[in-house]
C-alpha cells in the first residue's frame, strides 16, 4: 500500500509539474525589450529612431472583449482609403512591425500597427498563439472601419504568429478584410508543439503533450485543437499570400505550403531563398516587395 501511494505521488507530482513548466513556457514566453527590438532594426537598417518618433501618429486605445485595451498607432498620410492592418508576432510588439509599415506607406496605403494582448502597452495576462488575438484583431478591424469608413479597401499583413492570428480571424470570426499577407505561420498549434518539443526538449510527445492539453483548457480556457490556420484557411474567400523562408528553422516552411494548398480561390505562395524565422522581409527585401506588388496586381489592387 506504501508503495502505491508513493507511486502515485511521483505520478502526480511528474503530471503536475510538467503541466504548469509547460503551460508557463506557452502562456508567459518570455518577450523582447523595446530596446532589443530597435537596436535589432536599427542594425538591419530598419529601423529609424529619428524618423519613427517625427512621425505623426494617432496614438489609440480601444477595449478588448475580454477586458483590457489594446493600443496601437494610426499612421495615415493618405486621404484616400486605402488601409494596412500589421499584426506583430510572439515575444515582440508594435516595434517589431515598422519595417512593414515602412514597405506599405511607400507603396502608399495607411497604416495601423498595434500591441497584441501581453505584448508592448496592451493588457491581458497570457499569450493564446491566435485564439483570443483574433478576437482583438476583430476589434481593431472595427475600430478602424468605424473611425473611418465601413468601405476602406483593407489588407492585413501578419508575421509569425500575426500571421497565424490573421488566418483565425479571416476564416473564423469574419472574412473582414479584402486580402490578407501571411508571413510563417504555423498550420496547427500541436503540430507546431510537436516540432519545438523534439527540436529543443529532444523528449518524446506522447510524455508532454496527454499532459499540455488538458493544462491548457484548464489554465487558459481553450484547446490547443482549436489553435488551427489549417482548418480556418478553408473558410477565407478573399485572396491570401502565403510568405515563409526557405530554412526557418523554427517555423517549417512546409506549414505555409499545406496552408497555401488547404486555400481555395485566390492565393499566392512565395518561398524566400534566404533567412531564418521571420526574416523574410529582412534578408530578401527587393523580392519580398515584388512578390506584394504581384499579389495585389493579380487580384486587381
Amino acid at each position: 500500500m506504501k508503495k502505491l501511494v508513493i507511486g502515485l505521488l511521483i505520478f502526480f507530482s511528474y503530471v503536475f509539474i510538467i503541466g504548469f513548466f509547460f503551460t508557463n513556457k506557452m502562456m508567459y514566453i518570455k518577450k523582447k525589450t523595446d530596446k532589443e527590438l530597435i537596436d535589432r532594426d536599427t542594425n538591419f537598417g530598419l529601423f529609424n529612431q529619428r524618423e519613427y518618433e517625427e512621425l505623426e501618429k494617432r496614438h489609440f486605445s480601444i477595449p478588448s472583449k475580454f477586458g483590457y485595451n489594446i493600443k496601437g498607432s494610426l499612421i495615415a498620410p493618405y486621404q484616400h482609403n486605402r488601409y494596412m492592418i500589421i499584426c506583430h508576432g510572439v515575444t515582440v510588439n508594435r516595434l517589431n512591425s515598422v519595417k512593414y509599415m515602412n514597405l506599405f506607406l511607400q507603396k502608399g496605403w495607411n497604416v495601423v500597427i498595434y500591441d497584441h494582448r501581453r505584448h508592448g502597452e496592451s493588457g491581458g495576462k497570457t499569450t493564446s498563439y491566435g485564439h483570443y488575438e483574433k478576437f482583438d484583431l476583430q476589434s481593431v478591424v472595427h475600430w478602424l472601419k468605424t473611425e473611418v469608413d465601413d468601405s476602406i479597401l483593407l489588407g492585413i499583413h501578419g508575421e509569425s504568429m500575426g500571421a497565424v492570428t490573421t488566418l483565425l480571424y479571416a476564416g473564423m470570426v469574419e472574412d473582414g478584410a479584402d486580402f490578407y499577407i501571411a508571413d510563417c505561420p504555423f498550420s496547427e498549434l500541436e503540430a507546431q508543439l510537436l516540432f519545438r518539443l523534439k527540436v529543443e526538449f529532444k523528449i518524446p510527445s506522447v510524455f508532454i503533450m496527454p499532459i499540455a492539453k488538458p493544462f491548457v483548457k484548464l489554465r487558459d480556457r481553450y484547446t490547443i485543437q482549436e489553435v488551427s490556420p489549417l482548418n480556418a484557411v478553408q473558410n477565407i474567400t478573399n485572396p491570401v499570400l502565403f510568405i515563409h523562408s526557405k530554412d526557418d528553422d523554427y517555423i517549417p516552411a512546409e506549414m505555409s505550403k499545406q496552408l497555401y494548398q488547404q486555400k481555395k480561390g485566390a492565393k499566392k505562395l512565395f518561398i524566400a531563398e534566404n533567412g531564418s524565422h521571420a526574416m523574410s522581409y529582412t534578408t530578401n527585401r527587393e523580392e519580398y516587395s515584388n512578390v506584394v506588388d504581384e499579389f495585389l496586381k493579380e487580384i486587381g489592387l
